[in-house]
């Protein structure tokens, strides 16, 4: 799996402001046993091929708080820990957090947008 590091604020705007490209973003708190489970689930699933044009952002919460709260803020969330996100057209169509988090869920979702 290839992560792009989510560190920036305007990383954010980019991501948000393409509205062809979907996007993921996964936020991870590196001091959390569920984050890491979460995190580990979601990486052993993972197939590039079937996900097609996704890209996966991984933002570490505890070392770029201020682009959590901004993702929270733009993208009208609840801030969770850990949390997926599923960036569409400059929203965020899908979320879930903890042990909510999954790959099959994650892939029916893209699914249902890129229809």
């Amino acid at each position: 799996m290839n992560w792009i590091a989510l560190t920036s604020e305007s990383q954010l705007k980019d991501i948000i402001a393409n509205p062809e490209q979907p996007a993921m973003i996964f936020k991870h708190s590196t001091r959390c046993s569920i984050s890491a489970t979460a995190l580990s689930r979601l990486e052993r699933a993972w197939n590039e091929a079937e996900l097609g044009p996704l890209k996966a952002y991984y933002l570490d919460l505890l070392s770029y708080r201020p682009v959590s709260n901004q993702i929270a803020s733009t993208l009208n969330v609840t801030h969770q820990s850990p949390q997926l996100l599923l960036i569409h057209e400059g929203k965020c169509v899908y979320n879930a957090s903890h042990m909510e988090i999954s790959y099959p869920e994650l892939k029916r979702q893209l699914g249902r947008i890129l229809v």
